[in-house]
Order: structure tokens, then C-alpha cells, then sequence
């Protein structure tokens, strides 16, 4: 015998998905305004809405740049 999965009721939302989903957005609306080939950390801060206080980058003010992913999202 096949099980076959209900469909969810439509007015259910992932909220965190689309607070994502709207913060992504934010950035790529800054990002095709900037001027330059990359958003700054702190404009990146300011589109957020966050202080960047959490200390993110390399401690000395450099830059920290998450690896490219390869093939299916390995790294």
C-alpha cells in the first residue's frame, strides 16, 4: 500500500524562511546600487540593521571570506 503525504494548508509560512527571503533581497538592492564590486561590512551591517558588534572578521580588521562551495554545495 502507497502513503501519500498531505498537502499543507496554504496559508502556511515558514516565517523565518521569509525574513530571509526579505533580507536577501535588501542585499541585492544594495548591491545593484553600490558603486564598487563588493558591499563594505559595514553597509552590509547598515542593510541589515545589525551593529556588527559580534567581532565577524579577522579580529585585526581584515576581511573574512567563507570558502567557495564545489560540485553540490561541498567545499
Amino acid at each position: 500500500m502507497w502513503y501519500v503525504a498531505g498537502h499543507r494548508h496554504p496559508t502556511v509560512q515558514d516565517h523565518v524562511a521569509l525574513v530571509e527571503i526579505d533580507l536577501t533581497g535588501e542585499l541585492m538592492i544594495a548591491a545593484a546600487a553600490a558603486t564598487g564590486d563588493r558591499l563594505s561590512r559595514d553597509r552590509i551591517d547598515e542593510v541589515l540593521d545589525v551593529d556588527g558588534a559580534d567581532d565577524a572578521d579577522g579580529g585585526d580588521g581584515t576581511e573574512l571570506v567563507p570558502p567557495r562551495a564545489g560540485p553540490a554545495g561541498r567545499g
